[in-house]
């Protein structure tokens, strides 16, 4: 399992272990409302307890759960068309109110939108014509939409603890803390006690430039909760901070929680949601405004419910919006999901985004109420359009060093912050500061780092990972290792990583070691990156198997179907030189001096007349590449960054010359290889994640300098390895690659009862390589070259690609407990290869909402 993700998973697993129900005298009414003429569920209706801001509104079907720890006796409903109600409740009880409203027979006069469309929905349907014209006029309500803007913007993100009952602060392993549980914040979110743990504040100007277009952020402050070395604060924080992209209510998709969903006014939106008129308003400068609610027409679908205020000024601009996710949707762990957003009015009469809210309630199970509750608030102001600057001004170009952006005085955020702390959230820095000055709480991050992360941190070092000190396998037996790497404690120019192996079946030492300078003096996991590395490694390797993020020898992929003989025992000297630009193109450099030595079955090499063994092949290599990824992020640790998969495209491309006679090298060729991913979102049916790959080498060579494609004979699923072909099965000089892997997201198992519970989520894929062997690498025909390897019994166990292409696909369930996904491999061509499995069962583990 990839330790760079579990990090996103640490305070969930805190609130296991801490958190329990609440035992507050709550007030709970439940209920549903419906229209006294026709009896069925009105959605939408406001119910709120009287002299309070405390308020919901019911669903689609009618339902409504509000409660309150404040001893309110009674509640109020509203609908537009419907005459208001008061009701009596109980303070501190539990109850259910179902309620009858009476229609009154007020009309809408104030709105009058004519429309040619006669769709059976349209027809007769002033909402849906409203809605219409806001989609035509989206464009022009877009800040793109002028020549230039710009704006500061004030990023606020914020987790606490929810509802913790006062008995956890009373237990002998808490006691220490308790003014850490003192901190409590119970009037911001009705019905909701908060102990804020973690807050992240960002404050940044942006200059938009319409032609050439380019959107330049600059970064004047940065704050942010940390809880030392021992866990990752940052990881963590960006991590929820992809789940909570900054919402854009006029984008046709809007990306949560790693899905889609589809705005309520995309230009598709009337084909999936439905909308009611439900209120008009007439502002202080007396403007008008009308209020649509909408709802899924399927609620199985990812879309939202909720309601948008729209102006009647001719512009058809959203003034304010409130969106739910549907609740109906396969989400892990997301008991609810909010975004409040409002729109300011120009100067020149447009609406400017001012302020947008986004919060959810996360726990475990629906019945518990405690939990981790999130919230991010983006905060906009000083809008300026349409004032050009120098074009030096939109150009990437270096900022002020991290450490003085994030270590900005308390005078500095008091003058700048465009948004008010709460006093709960003010105190959280210190609180933490002196949290993480306990002795107690180290030790506990220490277990906690250890145990999700595999290291364990010393300050300007840490040991790790732990899931590769042990292992085993054919060549080297039982495999001890150990390792670690400085930190950025101990330079941010420079780090060093090294680890020790030994084998007790080969009795052979392996050992690693590597340093790498800086050059922008960030630490190198940070985007953009700019250094050079220069390494030593001498360690086992298995031809074509390449896995991403995972060492070799972690102990759970000991374990391997099949023959798992063919190794090498590989010495790699390197230099690499990687350049990173803000745009996200980036070019990287490299020189590699290696020399294989076969072992097992591959030991030793042999040409194909028999005549001539190798012990050895040595080559030398210049290598370069470039990539582009436009708008990638990334999970961005203190020492860790991994890619966040978006819909935007990875482009690469790789050149290698291998150089004859240069420091020993044997061979002299060429190679380019070609890769694309992209993620493609097909509503409803999920997102499919495709890669297109395409290799050639030029020149003569040997079968370990071919492209040995990539396989897997763990049990693991592999999305990127031919989960059901041999090591070393096929080689080629020349090939092309597509896989497809797809994720439907429980649209099929939503609507079988027993799976919609469970949460389990269909996914599908298929690969299929294609490729060849030119005669100048064939061995039959040119005896100086290495035979492809057999078998004890001289049966090959090597093959070069034919006409026909190599084809795998799979069925299975994912979210299995919430992280396990179960794939059957059905291996499709070349099944009169000995050795090889036609089908087989493959695990993988990942966390995910």
């Amino acid at each position: 399992m990839n330790f760079k993700y579990t990090y996103k998973f640490i305070f969930l697993v805190l609130f296991l272990l801490t958190s329990v129900a609440v035992k507050a005298q709550t007030t709970v009414i439940t209920g549903k409302i419906t229209d006294g003429g026709n009896k069925q569920g009105l959605p939408f209706v406001s119910v709120s307890f009287v002299g309070s801001t405390i308020g919901v509104t019911t669903n689609n079907q009618g339902n409504y759960s509000i409660s309150t720890t404040q001893p309110y006796n009674k509640i109020k409903v509203s609908y537009l068309g419907f005459k208001d109600a008061t009701y009596n409740v109980l303070p501190g009880k539990e109850q259910v109110l179902n309620i009858r409203m009476i229609p009154t027979s007020t009309s809408l006069k104030e709105v009058n939108i004519k429309t040619n469309k006669r769709a059976k929905y349209i027809n007769d349907n002033p909402a849906v014509a409203l809605i219409r014209k806001v989609i035509a006029n989206k464009d022009k309500n877009r800040p793109e939409a002028y020549n230039y803007v710009e704006y500061k913007e004030y990023d606020k993100m914020q987790f606490s603890l929810s509802n913790l009952s006062d008995k956890v602060k009373e237990r002998k392993l808490f006691r220490k803390y308790k003014f850490i549980f003192e901190n409590k914040d119970s009037t911001t979110y009705a019905g909701k006690t908060l102990l804020p743990i973690f807050l992240k504040e960002k404050l940044s100007q942006v200059y938009y430039r319409k032609n050439p277009e380019v959107t330049r952020n600059i970064t004047l402050g940065e704050k942010s909760v940390d809880f030392g070395p021992g866990f990752d604060s940052e990881g963590v924080g960006e991590y929820f901070k992809h789940l909570y992209v900054k919402v854009d209510i006029y984008d046709n998709s809007i990306l949560l929680l790693g899905r889609q969903f589809l705005s309520p006014i995309s230009s598709s939106a009337p084909s999936y949601y439905k909308y009611f008129i439900t209120d008009t308003v007439t502002l202080d400068n007396g403007k008008k405004l009308v209020q649509l609610s909408f709802t899924p027409r399927n609620t199985n679908d990812i879309l939202f419910e909720g309601s948008i205020s729209i102006t009647l000024d001719g512009n058809y601009a959203v003034q304010k919006a409130a969106l739910d996710i549907n609740k109906n949707i396969n989400v892990n762990f997301v008991r609810s999901m909010h975004v409040d957003q409002d729109f300011e009015l120009n100067p020149d009469g447009r609406y400017h985004l001012s302020r947008s809210n986004t919060f959810a309630d996360f726990g475990i199970t629906e019945k518990r109420k405690s939990g981790l509750f999130g919230t991010r608030t983006i905060t906009r102001r000083n809008y300026v359009v349409n004032q050009p600057h120098q074009d030096t001004l939109y150009k990437a170009r270096p900022e002020l060093e991290d450490e003085e952006l994030r270590n900005r005085p308390d005078s500095f955020w008091a003058a700048n912050r465009l948004d008010t702390l709460t006093t709960a959230e003010s105190k959280v820095y210190k609180n933490i500061d002196s949290l993480v000055h306990m002795p107690s709480f180290r030790r506990t991050a220490d277990i906690i780092n250890l145990l999700f992360a595999g290291f364990k941190n010393f300050g300007k070092f840490e040991i790790g990972p732990a899931s590769t000190f042990y292992s085993f396998n054919p060549i080297e037996g039982f495999r001890l290792r150990v390792g670690g790497r400085t930190t950025a404690d101990f330079s941010k120019r420079i780090f060093f990583e090294s680890y020790g192996a030994y084998g007790f079946k080969d009795k052979k030492w392996k050992y690693f070691f590597a340093s790498t300078y800086s050059f922008n003096n960030k630490s190198i996991y940070r985007f953009p990156q700019h250094y050079i590395r220069a390494s030593f490694q001498r360690d086992t390797k298995i031809p074509g198997q390449e896995l991403q993020f995972i060492q070799e020898d972690n102990f759970l992929l000991s374990f391997k179907r099949g023959n798992n003989d063919k190794y090498y025992y590989n010495d790699a000297y390197r230099i690499d030189y990687i350049s990173e630009f803000e745009n996200h193109f980036s070019y990287k450099l490299g020189f590699k001096k290696l020399m294989q030595t076969p072992a097992g079955t591959l030991f030793p090499f042999i040409n194909t007349i028999g005549t001539n063994t190798f012990q050895n092949l040595t080559t030398t290599e210049l290598t370069a590449g470039i990539r582009y990824a436009p708008n990638e992020q990334f999970y961005q640790g203190k020492l860790f960054r991994a890619p966040i998969i978006n819909q935007y495209p990875i482009l690469s491309l790789d050149f290698t010359m291998g150089v004859k006679n240069l420091l020993g090298g044997e061979y002299g060729f060429q190679k380019l290889d070609f890769r694309g991913d992209k993620r493609f979102y097909v509503a409803p049916f999920g997102f499919a994640n495709v890669i297109v790959e395409a290799s050639k080498t030029f020149g003569q060579v040997p079968y370990p300098l071919l492209n040995i494609h990539r396989a897997n004979q763990t049990f693991a699923y592999v999305l990127d390895s031919y989960n059901l072909m041999n090591f070393l099965e096929f080689v080629s000089d020349k090939s092309v690659a597509v896989t497809i892997d797809q994720h439907f997201g429980g649209y099929f198992f939503n609507k079988i009862p027993l799976f919609k519970k469970l949460k389990w989520r269909e996914t599908a894929s298929f690969k299929m390589l294609y490729g060849g062997l030119s005669d100048q690498s064939t061995p039959s025909l040119h005896p100086n070259l290495y035979q492809f390897p057999v078998d004890a019994n001289g049966a090959p166990i090597t093959y070069a690609l034919g006409k026909t292409p190599y084809m795998e696909g799979s069925i299975g369930i994912e979210n299995i407990f919430k992280f396990i996904r179960v794939d059957a491999v059905k291996r499709f061509t070349y099944l009169d290869h000995p050795g090889i499995a036609d089908w087989g069962i493959r695990v993988k583990i990942k966390f995910d909402f």
